[in-house]
């Protein structure tokens, strides 16, 4: 099922990389986007997420739902390394997927680079100021 590209609804369709981050957003496909995103293989949605414990199983399920698959999924956790939930890691691991978390500039930059080679990744990003 191919979804379209929307941005008054919050999902652009296709693989980007993300040009910029910081002042609470994201900048990717030529747009600026205030809040936190999910990036994946099929294409970028904004979700309503401001803390990492705030990530429930409906994020990690829409996350797993990617028809590309993913073989990795990075966190940004905002602007400090905040561990995700065991059992978010957990559920993650039992799907095959991997799972890293790190700062939100550091997950920027290492899903880029992951994009940039061609991988199934996807990244959960956080907005930071």
């Amino acid at each position: 099922m191919t979804v379209p590209s929307n941005p008054a609804t919050g999902y652009i369709a296709g693989r980007y990389r993300i040009d910029d981050y910081g002042a609470g957003g994201f900048r990717f496909a030529d747009m600026s986007h205030r809040g936190s995103i999910l990036a994946l293989p099929s294409g970028i949605r904004a979700i309503t997420l401001d803390n990492i414990t705030d990530i429930d199983a409906a994020l990690i399920d829409l996350a797993l739902a990617e028809p590309a698959g993913l073989d990795i999924l990075i966190i940004g956790s905002g602007a400090q390394l905040t561990p995700i939930s065991l059992t978010h890691k957990n559920k993650l691991k039992a799907a095959g997927v991997g799972c890293e978390t790190m700062a939100t500039g550091a997950a920027v930059r290492t899903y880029n680079l992951l994009t940039d080679e061609g991988r199934r990744a996807g990244a959960l990003l956080i907005a930071v100021a």
